[in-house]
């Protein structure tokens, strides 16, 4: 262990001594230098870790010798002592302003000059330990801060910059006033099936794939940052014309051509992306990344492999898009939603054999939406499947009121969507209908679409099977829109086939559409199923379906949807009277 370091500064060589009698033994290292120059210019060969000042010396005194030392940032927590036979509180109270930590008065004595030592040294002791803390402290703050910076501005799996550095260079962007800049945000088509068919480990290697990739057409000065799991963008600078911009994005997607070898893995992977330009009058870094998250989801909508440059239609049809999205949530629940009823026509006798339900919007602004216009956004957004629930449920119950007035030989036709058909929840919700209306099950249809059975026949097959038990009739609604085999359509325990109306508009002589629906028409009755054709508008239509033996139809020819009232005033009584 180091001994503590006492440095006497007197210009009486006998005060050393009698100061060195004094503290032999205790287990100090004794320096002495006889004026205060000499003692300022060994401070760093003595390193004291106490000082012992005499005050009266010739030239420069211990006083203002102590303030040199306590102006030096390396000494001045070193604590000093001052050695004075001087006592007047005038005396005191300058050694005190000039830095002095304590006193000790002449003659010295042994006790007293060895407790005031000790007490001093562990004063300073104490505060290296603080210094050393202090410095310990922020060196663990900086390597924190270090990490912190790291974790904000860099991507931990790739290396790349993060999404807020790249935030950051665009503010810098900005601020220069620059406008000859682009933002290309690259989306990769289906990433999430690697991660659930090969498992997250080898979709972080692909990750890394695609950035060794992207980097390979990185220009001096641009950045291409991660932006979330499989999101990467691309912030180009001086970007002179369309044209060169146009080249760049080409070569990005036929980046994607060759395949990636990952995990012994060969995978192929496509992306789309969208492009912001900076000649938009940006005020906020925000602004581009938004306007090309926009375009690259607009993008992703035409299909794989697709780019789309921004403009400021897409930003109004996405505000469009939420808050269409948001008026049907509060449709929902605030029961905006009602069922309307088309009559299905028996051909041969021209009577109402049941209806279709059909799902109409009362918005209580704009009044009757049109279907086209938010069924399909129900349909991506998922919330088609509790709309479905609300218009089965509605269904049901007209076709209990209307069977309770006696007009029991009545069917009902509902629609199930592709996503309703997919719900792990759609026998259970149909049960409960079932249950809670009390209808007879067998006077209910379900419309089911070519696509929503094809996505997975066996499984399709399974539940239809499932509902055929609950004596619920099947059709294949728009049948020949699809993409069904017919080597799959025998399998399925169906009931009816429904003529796409697109095929029923076109019916004339000579017309090729007229011999599409004379063969499915066939083809129903080879595998003895009904057929029901749609959209018929002219009683020429109807007469050519009648001559084809088609068993049921319905269309504007015979009635319009109406609410359930109207249904009853109009044609129930009519129909059921002849």
């Amino acid at each position: 262990m180091t001994m503590p370091s006492v440095l006497v500064i007197d210009d009486e060589p006998d005060n050393l001594d009698v100061i060195e009698a004094l503290l032999f033994g205790f287990g100090y290292e004794l320096h002495y230098a006889p004026n205060g120059q000499s003692a300022i210019a060994s401070l760093d060969l003595f390193q004291p870790d106490v000082i012992l000042l005499d005050v009266m010396m010739p030239g420069m005194n211990g006083i203002e010798v102590c303030r040199r030392i306590k102006a030096m940032p390396k000494w001045e927590s070193v604590p000093i002592i001052m050695v004075t036979a001087l006592s007047s509180k005038e005396d005191l109270a300058r050694c005190l302003s000039a830095g002095a930590d304590d006193f000790i008065s002449k003659p010295v004595n042994s006790l007293e000059l060895r407790s005031r030592v000790r007490s001093m040294l562990r004063i300073h002791q104490q505060y290296q330990q603080l210094e050393t803390f202090n410095a310990t402290l922020e060196e663990t703050v900086q390597q924190r801060t270090a990490q912190l910076h790291t974790m904000i501005f860099q991507d931990a799996l790739t290396q790349l910059p993060s999404r807020t550095f790249l935030l950051q260079k665009l503010a810098e962007v900005l601020q220069s006033g620059a406008s000859s800049f682009a933002v290309v945000y690259l989306d990769c088509d289906q990433f999430k099936l690697v991660n659930s068919s090969l498992g997250h480990g080898v979709g972080n290697q692909l990750l890394l794939a695609i950035t060794e990739r992207l980097q390979d057409h990185l220009r001096p000065g641009d950045v291409l940052a991660r932006m979330g799991e499989d999101e990467f963008c691309f912030l180009l600078h001086q970007i002179a014309d369309k044209n060169a911009l146009e080249a760049f994005i080409q070569t990005i997607l036929q980046s994607f051509h060759t395949s990636f070898v990952v995990a012994n893995c060969e995978i192929f992977m496509t992306a789309c992306m969208g492009i912001a330009l900076g000649n938009s009058g940006y005020q906020q870094p925000e602004e581009p990344l938004q306007d090309a998250d926009t375009a690259m989801y607009r993008a992703k909508l035409r299909g794989k492999g697709c780019y789309q440059i921004f403009d400021r239609q897409m930003s109004l049809a996405m505000l469009n898009r939420l808050t269409l999205e948001n008026d049907l949530q509060r449709a929902l629940e605030q029961q905006e939603f009602v069922v309307y009823y088309q009559p299905i026509i028996n051909l041969q006798t021209e009577k109402i054999s049941g209806f279709e339900a059909l799902i109409r919007w009362r918005h209580p602004v704009r009044g009757m939406v049109s279907p086209g216009e938010f069924i399909p956004c129900m349909e991506e957004t998922g919330l088609i499947v509790p709309v479905g629930l609300v218009v089965l449920k509605q269904a049901c119950q007209q076709l209990l009121v209307w069977h309770q007035q006696g007009w029991t030989d009545l069917t009902m036709s509902v629609n199930l969507s592709a996503r309703q058909f997919a719900c792990p929840t759609l026998l259970a919700d149909i049960d409960r209908v079932l249950a809670e209306t009390a209808i007879n099950p067998a006077r209910l249809k379900l419309e089911i679409t070519e696509s929503a059975i094809m996505d997975n026949a066996q499984t399709a097959i399974a539940l239809t099977e499932q509902l055929r038990s609950r004596q619920i009739q099947i059709s294949i609604d728009d049948f020949g829109t699809g993409y069904s085999s017919l080597g799959y359509l025998h399998r399925f325990p169906v009931d009816a086939l429904k003529i796409d109306r697109s095929f029923v508009n076109q019916i004339q002589a000579g017309n090729c559409d007229y011999q599409v629906v004379n063969t499915i028409i066939a083809l129903s009755q080879q595998l003895k199923l009904a057929v029901i054709a749609e959209g018929i508008e002219t009683p020429e239509q109807l007469q050519w379906l009648q001559q084809l033996s088609c068993e049921f139809g319905q269309g504007y020819l015979f009635s319009k949807p109406l609410a359930g009232d109207d249904i009853e005033q109009l044609y129930l009584q009519e129909f059921f009277s002849n």
